[in-house]
C-alpha cells in the first residue's frame, strides 16, 4: 500500500531528481539553489546558497573553497528559518563531498535546536555506480515507495546494459575525463565505470574513489585519444569560457585528442556530476562521444559538443 504523503526537502540536485523519478514531486516542498531538474521544481523555495562567488574563474572558485574549508567553514548556507517554516518530515542531503552541496553537518547544524517532532535525515554518499542505486533505494524507503525504487533501478540498469552491449567489441579509445580545469582534476567515483561501460579505456581516476588532482604534465604524457571536459557545476557555455586555460598550455595543439578533433565539452552539471536517474543519459552521451556515427540518442548539442578549436586542428 502506498504511504501517506510526506513533507520532503531535498538539498542536493541528484536527490531532487530521484524524488521526482519516484513519482513524489508533489511531496517536495523545498530544494537547494542548484536543484533545477525537472523544471517543475524551480518554483520551490531555495533553502541553500553558496558562501562564495560562483561566477569567478575555476582558479578563483577553487581558492575560495579551499579557504573556507581550511578555516573549518561550510561552503553553503542553509536557510534555517525557511526550513522550519516548511517543517519537513524528510530531508535528503549528502555527506559525499563538502563542495558539491549542503552536507549532513550543515543540516545537523540547522536542526541543532529544532523543537517538535523528529525529522528523518537521509544522507546520500554515492562513491560508485552501485552506491547510486543504493541511494535510490534509501530515498524510496524513506518515502514509503520501496517497490517504485526497485522498478526505477531495474529500468535504469536495463537501459544502461543495452548501451554497454552495443559498445562491446567496438574500438576502445583511451579517455581522459576532466572534472575541473584550474587546477586540473580528473573524474573519479562512478565516472571510470561509465567510461568502461561506454567502451572506453579510462586513464585517470579510480572507480569508487574521490576525483584526484592531476598535473598538465600527466595529461600530456598520457596523450589520450579522447578528452571529455565535464567540470562540476558548469554548463557548456561556462566550460567554453574556461577552455582558454587549457588551450594556452604548452603542448596543447600536439595532443592526439586535439589533432584528431576529439576534445568534447559537456554539460557536467546536468549529467555526469549528478549521481541519480540521469546517469543513464550520461552513459548515452559517452557512447555518442566515444563512437562517432554509431550512436545517436539525441544528446548532441544539448549534453555535449565538439570543442571547435579541436575540430579546426583536425
Amino acid at each position: 500500500m502506498p504511504g501517506k504523503p510526506k513533507r520532503v526537502v531535498s538539498l542536493i540536485a541528484s536527490a531532487t531528481e530521484i524524488v521526482c523519478a519516484l513519482g513524489k514531486r508533489d511531496w517536495l516542498l523545498g530544494r537547494s539553489h542548484e536543484c533545477d531538474y525537472p523544471p517543475s521544481v524551480e518554483p520551490l523555495p531555495r533553502l541553500t546558497e553558496p558562501k562564495l562567488d560562483v561566477h569567478g574563474s575555476s582558479c578563483e572558485i577553487d581558492r575560495q573553497v579551499k579557504t573556507l574549508l581550511k578555516d573549518g567553514l561550510s561552503v553553503y548556507r542553509v536557510d534555517v528559518d525557511m526550513l522550519r517554516e516548511i517543517d519537513p518530515d524528510v530531508i535528503v542531503t549528502q555527506d559525499q563531498c563538502e563542495v558539491c552541496a549542503a552536507s549532513l553537518a550543515d543540516v545537523e547544524a540547522a536542526l541543532c535546536d529544532w523543537t517538535g517532532r523528529d525529522v528523518d535525515i537521509v544522507s546520500l554518499r554515492p562513491d560508485s555506480l552501485a552506491d547510486a542505486w543504493t541511494d535510490i533505494e534509501r530515498v524510496a524507503l524513506a518515502l514509503d515507495c520501496v517497490e517504485d525504487g526497485a522498478a526505477l533501478i531495474a529500468s535504469l540498469k536495463a537501459r544502461m546494459a543495452h548501451v554497454t552491449r552495443r559498445c562491446a567489441g567496438l574500438p576502445k579509445p583511451t579517455v581522459a575525463c576532466v572534472e575541473w580545469i584550474d587546477p586540473l582534476m580528473a573524474a573519479g567515483n562512478w565516472m571510470p565505470e561509465l567510461v568502461e561501460m561506454a567502451g572506453g579505456r579510462n586513464l585517470f581516476g579510480e572507480a569508487g574513489k574521490h576525483s584526484p588532482w592531476m598535473t598538465w604534465e600527466q595529461l600530456r604524457a598520457a596523450d589520450p585519444d579522447v578528452i571529455v571536459i565535464l567540470p562540476c557545476g558548469f554548463d557548456m557555455p561556462r566550460v567554453l569560457e574556461e577552455m582558454p586555460l587549457l588551450t594556452a598550455k604548452l603542448g596543447w595543439s600536439g595532443l592526439q585528442a586535439v589533432r584528431g578533433g576529439r576534445v568534447y565539452v559537456t554539460d557536467g552539471n546536468q549529467y555526469f556530476n549528478r549521481p541519480g536517474p540521469r546517469l543513464a543519459e550520461s552513459l548515452e552521451i559517452l557512447a555518442e562521444i566515444l563512437h562517432p556515427g554509431r550512436f545517436d540518442f539525441g544528446h548532441k548539442g544539448a549534453g555535449w559538443m565538439i570543442f571547435e578549436s579541436a575540430r579546426a586542428a583536425a
